[in-house]
Formats: structure tokens, C-alpha cells, sequence
């Protein structure tokens, strides 16, 4: 049981008492008898799930926590039974990135989170050379007011990302309490929970077997840019599994071999480029790739012309995240999300289908 009760100076009843713990406005609390230890450790013990540890210390450190009138200067002031700890949650401040007009198709929305089906071109988050544009600008538009902070600041929560030019699924964070349940949930990579994310790609050739393993080490390539995979145990390899079972075949031949295939990957892992390097690994790199896969551009010069006129144009890696599963971080309901395939690579797959 809780050693204290929080309530906002402004009204004392009880109403007030069991508000949003991180909604902004004042909020004091008693401790207990049995109250030590760190400032910051116990504020957090005292209002989970609404606000983290780390949240917490930034508060104290802008000046927001008081105990017994006195502002607290350090996260690690210790606490004393019968302190009161006075602390001022801040409207969330306005993102840097601002809200622009751009079209989304939206899957579910509600004042937790949202799940879009990500267009081809679109980046996730601004950085260098993508400052607008991008997916956060987007929701920030788009969701206005219901974005009630992250990180005490008013932007969507992104939790796991796709590439500019993969399309399908994604869930992102409308307030800490989402972000942290659903950043959880993507780090444990459904080994304890409901979490499930599957793709859809076409790549070249014909791997080996009807399903498949790849555990193979990613860190960055040479270049700095790409990744690859890496058997050392530089500060950045990260260990790395994709499972792969193949759905299609394109063109098989008495030989063995075929065109390409449209395989299913599910992710035990969620690396940079996980699914493009691997499958580039075992030599069945994604149609489209230039960056793991740009040698076998060639490859369509044995195909027929209709189909080599199709398969070149394609403007981007034969990549779809068509499957995403997840627990709902209020409800605890189990949330099932599916996207079809895009209408490119469904003229792709149609395309090599005809052979």
C-alpha cells in the first residue's frame, strides 16, 4: 500500500485526489512512516505508473519538486517520514518538429495511441536532412491537443520505426504511460507477451527450404551508413534473428532455382535493416534494394520484357510490415492490426506471378 496521498492545493476532495497523476498542475504528497531513501525513488514508487524515474529527476532538476517548502536541488536528496513534497507538473511544452498537413491512413486511434498504415517515401522522425515531412510532423497535426506529453513534451511517442520506403503497421504513443508500456513490449520482442510483428517481402532467387532461421550478429558496415553482418564483438553488434517462410515462388525452373519469392518474416529481434541485410546475408537480397542488394539489378535481364520493364521500375525495397500485434497498455486487451499488401508491390508480385 501507498504511504502517501496525492492532492492538488487548488481543490482537497476527493475527486481531486484520485486525478491524473501526470496531468499538469500542483500535487502534494506526504511520506509515510516507513518513507527513505532517494527523492527521485520514491516519488517514482509513489506515482507509477503515471511517471517514470528519469522523468521524475528532470523535474527536480528544472526546479519543479519542493519538500517542505524548499525546492529540492538533487534527484538523490533523501527523504524523511512527514516531508511534504510539493510537486508542479508543466504543461507540456511544444514540440521543436511542427504539424503539417499530411495524409495518413489511420487503422485506430484513441487517447492512448495510434496505428497507421505507413505510405512508401514517408521518413518516421525528422533528423538531418529530413527536418519536415516526416510522420512525426504528421500526427503532430493531426492529433493536436490529444498529445499529452512525452517526456513532458507535446509529440507523439515512437516506439519502434519502419524505413522511409517500407510501408504497413505501426503504433505510435499519444503520453508516457503508453509510450513506456509499448516501449516495454517492443523490447521484450513478444517473448513474455501478446507482441508480434510480421513483413512481407519479395527478394531474388529461391531461399533454402519452405521456412528458415537466420541468427546472424548485426553492427555497422564500413561506410558507417549501412549495417551488416558482424561476427566480432565491436560496441556496436547487436545479436540479430529473422524467421522467414516462404508463400511464393515465381518462375520456378527443373533446375531448382526460381525468379524471386515472396516470403513472410517475423522478427525475434528488432535491428536497423534487420530483414534487408539478412536476407542480402543468405543471398536473396529484396527486390528494389539498392543499398544490400544492388548487384543482383542484373538479374532481371533474364526475365521477359514486360517483366523486366516492371521489376526495374520498382522504386524501392519489396518491403511491407503487414502484421502487427500488441496489448493495449490501458486495457490490456490484445490488439490485432493487418495491412494488405500496397498497390506497387501488388503489381510486383502480380507481375512476377505471371511467369
Amino acid at each position: 500500500m501507498k504511504n502517501a496521498t496525492p492532492f492538488t492545493e487548488a481543490d482537497s476532495d476527493r475527486e481531486a485526489q484520485d486525478a491524473d497523476q501526470g496531468q499538469p498542475g500542483a500535487q502534494t504528497l506526504v511520506a509515510g512512516e516507513d518513507a527513505e531513501g532517494r527523492l527521485d525513488a520514491w516519488l517514482a514508487a509513489e506515482l507509477e505508473p503515471d511517471l517514470s524515474r528519469s522523468r521524475i529527476k528532470a523535474l527536480i532538476e528544472a526546479g519543479a519538486v519542493t519538500v517542505n517548502g524548499v525546492t529540492a536541488k538533487q534527484a538523490k536528496h533523501k527523504i524523511h517520514p512527514g516531508d511534504r513534497v510539493e510537486l508542479e507538473m508543466p504543461e507540456p511544452e511544444d514540440p521543436d518538429p511542427v504539424g503539417e498537413d499530411i495524409p495518413l491512413e489511420i487503422l485506430y486511434e484513441d487517447d492512448d495511441l495510434i496505428v497507421i498504415n505507413k505510405q512508401a517515401g514517408l521518413v518516421v522522425h525528422p533528423g538531418a536532412g529530413n527536418w519536415t515531412g516526416t510522420l512525426v510532423n504528421a500526427l503532430i497535426h493531426h492529433c493536436g491537443d490529444s498529445l499529452s506529453g512525452i517526456g513532458g513534451v507535446r509529440r507523439p511517442g515512437i516506439v519502434h520505426r519502419l524505413d522511409r520506403d517500407t510501408t504497413g503497421v505501426m503504433v505510435v504513443a499519444k503520453n508516457d504511460l503508453a509510450h513506456r508500456h509499448l516501449a516495454e513490449q517492443f523490447a521484450d520482442h513478444g517473448l513474455t507477451g501478446p507482441l508480434e510483428r510480421a513483413y512481407q517481402a519479395i527478394v531474388w532467387g529461391k531461399p533454402q527450404g519452405l521456412k528458415g532461421t537466420i541468427n546472424a550478429s548485426l553492427g555497422r558496415a564500413r561506410d558507417r551508413i549501412r549495417r551488416a553482418v558482424r561476427t566480432d564483438h565491436g560496441d556496436d553488434v547487436r545479436h540479430a534473428v529473422t524467421h522467414y517462410l516462404v508463400c511464393e515462388r515465381y518462375e520456378e525452373k527443373p533446375d531448382g532455382t526460381c525468379a524471386a519469392t515472396l516470403v513472410e518474416c517475423r522478427l525475434e529481434t528488432g535491428r536497423t535493416h534487420q530483414i534487408r541485410v539478412h536476407m542480402a546475408h543468405i543471398g536473396h537480397p529484396l527486390i528494389g534494394d539498392l543499398d544490400y542488394g544492388g548487384a543482383f539489378r542484373t538479374k532481371a535481364n533474364r526475365l521477359p520484357e514486360e517483366v523486366r520493364n516492371v521489376v526495374n521500375a520498382f522504386p524501392r525495397q519489396a518491403l511491407h510490415a503487414f502484421l502487427l500485434v500488441f496489448e493495449h497498455p490501458t486495457s490490456g486487451e490484445t490488439l490485432r492490426f493487418e495491412a494488405p499488401l500496397p498497390a506497387d508491390m501488388e503489381a510486383l508480385r502480380a507481375t512476377l506471378a505471371s511467369l
